[in-house]
């Protein structure tokens, strides 16, 4: 749970702390601000003013600098690319797996019908 001070940030306020951090090492989660890509949890970290040991993840301070627009990277890659590749794919085989299975209403007797038939088929094997 990020801490009030991390949860209080505006925009401005990181843009701010773009202008003042300067990347020391390489980074798995990376944000563009101004064409300066820096790492995200140590600028989210350096915009609310608060220390390293602060309880702020990198997940959420990824999901700050997102819910702002900012470009956030993993690994060098466009995470917003990335989720938008995936998704309508899993969507549409999720539909097409469903199509055809609940046509019509259902009913009562041919679901007893049916039940009678399995059992019927179990106690003959």
């Amino acid at each position: 749970m990020p801490s009030a001070r991390v949860a209080a940030l505006t925009r401005e306020d990181i843009t701010a702390a773009a202008k003042r951090l300067h990347s020391s090492r390489p980074a798995k989660w990376t944000a563009i601000i101004d064409g300066q890509e820096l790492p995200a949890r140590p600028l989210v970290l350096e915009a609310a003013g608060v220390p390293p040991n602060d309880p702020t993840n990198s997940h959420q301070a990824v999901a700050i600098l997102q819910d702002f627009g900012f470009d956030v990277r993993y690994q060098g890659k466009n995470v917003s690319d990335a989720r938008t590749e995936t998704e309508p794919p899993a969507i549409d085989e999720l539909i097409r797996s469903l199509r055809g299975r609940y046509k019509g209403t259902p009913s009562l007797v041919e679901d007893r019908e049916r039940e009678h038939r399995v059992e019927k088929d179990r106690l003959t094997r």
